[in-house]
C-alpha cells in the first residue's frame, strides 16, 4: 500500500466516521476521532454483517484492500450511539 493510497483510506474512513456521527446525533471530537471511529465502525459492521449472513455492499477498493463503506458507516453510529448512551448515563445533575 503506498502512501497516497493509505492518505486515500485514512480520508474515506474519517467521511464514514463523520456520516456514523451524524446519523446517532453524538459528536465528540474532530477529524482524528472521526477517522478512528471509521475504522473501529468497520471492524463492527464487518462483525454484524457475518454474524447476520448479510450481503457485501458497497466495498471500495483502494491499495488492494477492501473497505466495507456501508458497513463501516451503520458500524460507526451503532458504536457512537453505544457511547453517547453510555456517557449520558453518568452525568448527574449538580446541586
Amino acid at each position: 500500500m503506498s502512501l497516497v493510497d493509505f492518505l486515500v483510506l485514512l480520508i474515506v474512513a474519517g467521511v464514514c466516521g463523520m456520516i456514523g456521527q451524524a446519523i446517532s446525533g453524538y459528536s465528540r471530537g474532530g477529524c482524528l476521532v472521526a477517522i478512528a471511529l471509521g475504522f473501529i465502525g468497520s471492524l463492527i459492521g464487518v462483525w454484524l454483517k457475518r454474524t447476520l449472513g448479510l450481503p457485501e455492499l458497497l466495498m471500495l477498493n483502494i491499495g488492494g484492500s477492501q473497505f466495507p463503506v456501508v458497513w463501516s458507516v451503520l458500524g460507526a453510529a451503532l458504536f457512537v450511539a453505544v457511547i453517547g448512551f453510555l456517557s449520558r448515563q453518568n452525568r448527574r445533575p449538580m446541586g
